[in-house]
């Protein structure tokens, strides 16, 4: 019987860093920076669809989780049938 081909996976060029290049501080009152790494459900969105670095992906997303806290941002976006 034949073989299957594996596919080959084509590697993504990488976006640079916003907050890298820019040098913007991630702060947990910015609602409008924030909400930008947003889905339209809620859910924050992970570092390979945004491009940033593993350091900013973890303070963005504390910012995030402290916003939601403070309610400053909702858990979850409003959902109608």
């Amino acid at each position: 019987m034949g073989k299957k081909k594996k596919k080959e996976k084509k590697a993504a060029p990488s976006k640079p860093c916003r907050f890298c290049v820019d040098k913007i501080k991630i702060d947990y009152k910015d609602d409008a920076l924030l909400s930008r790494f947003l889905t339209d459900r809620g859910k924050i969105t992970p570092r390979r669809i945004t491009g940033t670095c593993a350091r900013h992906q973890r303070m963005l997303s504390r910012a995030i989780k402290r916003a939601r806290i403070l309610a400053l941002i909702p858990f979850v976006k409003e959902y109608y049938r």
